[in-house]
């Protein structure tokens, strides 16, 4: 009887290797490539050349009209001598103080005051957001004419028999900066609401109730679990609060040009008459530069230290 043995297996056939070349798994549709390099592309000309051609003029004296010449840092030196620039700087620091602080503590409470959701809070957030839509000049306006000294303000004051503090509001230097500063905190108020609104929504509601179980007061649970909920947006709202105030000039402008005697005088609207009515676009280049540093500093120096508690 014959032995049959058993042949080994064949080993089954293995599919040609495909070698695929290096950097097919990631390559990046063109549609794709187009989509992101068209609008950096539109960015880079209308937003960063003319930043760059900023920065060029601030070391030149230049009228508009003549070929523009080279003058080193002698732009930044004029400042410490302009007595206008210092009132500036001195009115800007104090915008920005009135105007960031009382945005953020206005927005905030509106904020806290708004979160619940019950019958009819929809009508208040959206009455206070409603100024956030109209247009600054068309604000400033409506404001214009309520501090004229037949205005609704100076009716109202006489009505409730406070004559002895009517006055003309817009062209007191007393009062003109904080006069101005009112409609723009006007408008401001509601946008802060809207980015605390939103960050309020995203704290775990057990956050408060474990803080509530163990006897925390209302205060101790804003405090210690609210604020540091809030973190990353206030990061936002200083961004949103320090830009807004160092380039207010819409409303500023409009009601009183800096004026009585550059009392509301900010950097920005000197910057604007300097560098469009006197024609010295290389000293308001340089006053624009000012504000892009301070800005920036602020902003930067804030959100590092933010970085810096959050590791």
């Amino acid at each position: 009887m014959a032995v049959l043995e058993e042949a080994p297996p064949v080993p089954a056939s293995r599919p040609p290797r495909t070698r695929r070349r290096r950097g097919a798994a990631t390559r990046v549709h063109p549609v794709v490539v187009t989509f992101v390099l068209l609008p950096l592309l539109i960015e880079g000309f209308w937003v960063f050349w003319p930043a760059l051609q900023g920065f060029y003029l601030s070391v030149t004296d230049w009228d508009g009209i003549s070929a523009a010449q080279f003058v080193g840092l002698d732009n930044f030196r004029e400042m410490f001598g302009d007595q206008v620039f210092r009132d500036a700087a001195v009115n800007t620091a104090l915008w920005l103080l009135l105007f960031g602080g009382l945005s953020a503590l206005l927005g905030l409470g509106a904020a806290l005051l708004l979160q619940q959701e019950r019958r009819g809070v929809g009508f208040y957030r959206a009455a206070l957001f409603l100024p956030v839509v109209f247009s600054l000049v068309a604000t400033a306006l409506v404001w214009q004419a309520m501090y004229q000294p037949d205005g609704l303000i100076n009716n109202v004051l006489e009505g409730v028999g406070l004559d002895g503090l009517t006055r003309s509001w817009l062209a007191d230097r007393d009062t003109a900066l904080y006069a101005v500063l009112v409609p723009a905190l006007w408008r401001q108020v509601g946008y802060v609401m809207v980015l605390y609104l939103a960050g309020l929504k995203g704290i775990d509601p057990m956050l408060h109730e474990a803080a509530k179980v163990d006897g925390a007061t209302p205060w101790q649970r804003f405090r210690h679990v609210t604020l540091p909920q809030l973190r990353s947006v206030n990061a936002v709202v200083l961004s949103v609060i320090v830009i807004d105030s160092l380039r207010s000039f819409d409303v500023v402008w409009a009601l009183t040009q800096g004026g009585p005697y550059h009392s509301s005088e900010l950097l920005s609207t000197y910057m604007y008459s300097t560098a469009f009515e006197s024609l010295r676009l290389g000293y308001g280049s340089a006053l624009s530069v000012v504000i892009f540093v301070l800005a920036f500093g602020v902003i930067a120096s804030y959100l590092v230290r933010a970085f810096r508690e959050a590791d």
